[in-house]
This record gives structure tokens, C-alpha cells and sequence, in this order.
């Protein structure tokens, strides 16, 4: 059995190998070469915004708004509003980067989903700085544009929209149509399954409600893509409300020429329960010209309307398209920031 001295000069036996081997990782460490690469340090004159931004406002609006999804009227509303928050100060090692480039590169990442080292090269700014410009603004403009995505606040605003419905998609009482749709991120480290869909590819779910006008007026979204449509809105806010009847949801009231009442619903798939509030159309094959038939061909073409939206959104923001290579929780902003936009537009 090992003396207390046995054990002493052990344990300083070992703090000094620790040390040495500290020593030696100190020594083999490559000093950097650079503070900064040369062809970065030509951002102010010779980057995305500097060379083709401003060109494209000067000659030609149309391909200005397909280089950031926008006009040059709605970039500069824009950032107003975000610049405030996004802005840094110059320091005595380099300067800053102003609020136009780090809103551009942003855009320019949520339009095409490009990697971090395409749009170094492109906008002359360090993939390490793009990572935290992204987050940072799209983190911006859910703040600043926080009031785009709003449910109805009173019965008449739901009416309003209820009359919407019947005369643009021939269907009466109806709120809104609700659906999910996935977003693919990379495999978050040490998740097992639990972000794993039944389409065998890792996301989070965007939940989200629309309007007529193909308007966003509830949006949740980060839930992992292993939960069905049904259980993420079992988990909303927007659902515990519709339980509470704390909504404003018009009370129930008969269709013109009947007796019995008949309340507001939201139109939803298969993939949903059935409420008092939330309808879905009629499992299996119906006869032609059946009342079930019918209503579901009236309740898919009103329900076609959160799908058209999905569309939209992801045709003009294909980063929705591609893999986020992303935390869950980044891709959460970054998938809101698209939904803000898309009704601020």
C-alpha cells in the first residue's frame, strides 16, 4: 500500500508534466498571421454594398429588389428602423461595419440561403462576423417589426376577416387557415431523434395562421419536427386562448336563410383534431355532388390559402428552403425574421 510521501510525490509529479505539456502547446501554437485579410480590409470600397448595392439602386430597381427581396424605398424604411440596434462603434483596431452592409448581407443570406463563406467573399466581411451580423439583425427586425404579425384583437376584426373569406374563397365564418410546415436544420449535437420528422430529415416546425390576404396573423415557430401539426398547436398560445374563449371570437349566429347558429371556425388538414372552433374536411371518397364533397372542396380551397403563403414566403426567402446549417434555436430566429418581413411587404 502506497505511503502518504508515495502519494505527495505523485501528485507533484503530475502537476509538473501538465505543466510542461502546457508549456509545449503554448510553443506549438501558430501565431496568426493576420489581423485581418488583406481582401476584407477592402470591404468600404470594394464589398457587395459598396460596389453592386449602391449600382443597382442607381440603375435598376427591379434587380435591386431581387438582390434583397425588396425595393430601394422598403430597404431604407427598413433600416431606419434596425440601424439603431445593429450598430456598432469604430475602435482603434478597425472600423466598424455600418448598419446598410450588415441589413444587406442579411438579405442577401435569407433570399438564398447561401453558405457563410460565399457571402464572405462576396460582401468582404469574415464568416465569424456574417454569423453574428445575421443573428443579430434578423433578432433586429422581429423587434422592430413586431407589430406586422398580430392576432385580432376584437370581434369586429375577426368579422372582418371572416367576410374576406366568403367573398375572395367562398367560404363563410372562417378566421383563418392554420398549417406546419418543416424547416430542415443540420442534426443538433447529442438530440438523438428528437428533432428527427417523419419525412427522416431533422427541423423544427413553423405553425402559422393567415388571413385572406395571405397575411400571417399567428406565427410559432421551433418546435421539433418529430411532433405532429396537431400536438405543436396543442402547445400554442394561440390554442390555450381558443380553450379560455379569451379570443373575442364572434359568438356563433345561423347562415342567411337557416335557423340553426353556426360559429367562426379555422379551417385546417387531416393531420388536426376537430374542435368546437377548428374544422377539417371529411376523411375517404364522397359521392359526386354529395353535401360532404361539397364542403370539402370549400374548406381545401380556403385551407390552400396558409399553403399558397408557405409558397410565397419560401420563393422569396430561400434560405426556408435549404438546410440550415444552425442551432435550433438560430434557425428559430431566422425562420421569424422571414415571417415579419413577408407581411411588412
Amino acid at each position: 500500500m502506497a505511503s502518504d510521501d508515495d502519494l505527495e510525490d505523485f501528485t507533484f509529479l503530475c502537476a509538473g508534466t501538465l505543466a510542461l505539456l502546457e508549456d509545449d502547446r503554448k510553443k506549438r501554437r501558430r501565431k496568426r498571421r493576420w489581423w485581418q485579410r488583406e481582401f476584407l480590409r477592402k470591404r468600404a470600397t470594394h464589398g457587395a454594398y459598396a460596389m453592386l448595392v449602391q449600382e443597382l439602386t442607381l440603375e435598376d430597381g427591379a434587380y435591386f429588389r431581387n438582390y434583397v427581396r425588396m425595393s430601394m424605398e422598403d430597404f431604407r424604411g427598413l433600416l431606419s428602423l434596425v440601424a439603431p440596434l445593429v450598430s456598432k462603434t469604430n475602435t482603434n483596431f478597425r472600423e466598424a461595419i455600418p448598419p446598410e452592409d450588415q441589413l444587406a448581407v442579411t438579405l442577401r443570406f435569407l433570399a438564398t440561403g447561401d453558405s457563410f463563406s460565399t457571402l464572405m467573399y462576396l460582401h468582404r466581411i469574415s464568416k465569424s462576423a456574417i454569423c453574428n451580423i445575421i443573428l443579430r439583425v434578423c433578432e433586429a427586425i422581429v423587434q422592430v417589426l413586431s407589430k406586422e404579425v398580430k392576432l385580432p384583437a376584437t370581434a369586429e376584426e375577426w368579422l372582418k376577416i371572416a367576410k374576406e373569406y366568403e367573398e375572395k374563397w367562398n367560404f363563410p365564418r372562417c378566421l383563418g387557415a392554420i398549417d406546419g410546415r418543416h424547416i430542415d436544420i443540420v442534426a443538433p449535437p447529442n438530440s438523438g431523434t428528437v428533432y428527427f420528422n417523419y419525412k427522416e430529415r431533422f427541423s423544427i416546425v413553423l405553425l402559422a395562421i393567415a388571413d385572406a390576404n395571405y397575411r400571417i396573423i399567428y406565427a410559432d415557430v421551433g418546435t421539433q419536427g418529430r411532433i405532429s401539426d396537431g400536438g405543436v398547436l396543442k402547445d400554442t398560445t394561440f390554442y390555450k386562448m381558443l380553450e379560455t374563449k379569451t379570443l373575442n371570437i364572434p359568438p356563433s349566429t345561423p347562415l342567411p336563410g337557416r335557423s340553426k347558429p353556426v360559429p367562426y371556425v379555422f379551417v385546417v388538414d387531416e393531420a388536426f383534431g376537430l374542435e368546437e372552433n377548428i374544422v377539417k374536411p371529411f376523411p375517404g371518397l364522397h359521392e359526386k355532388n354529395s353535401w360532404q364533397r361539397i364542403f370539402n372542396y370549400r374548406a381545401c380551397r380556403a385551407r390552400r390559402v396558409i399553403e399558397n403563403v408557405f409558397g410565397i414566403i419560401s420563393a422569396v426567402y430561400r434560405v426556408l428552403r435549404k438546410q440550415m446549417l444552425l442551432s435550433p434555436e438560430k434557425a428559430t430566429v431566422v425562420a421569424l425574421a422571414c415571417v415579419y418581413l413577408h407581411n411588412f411587404l
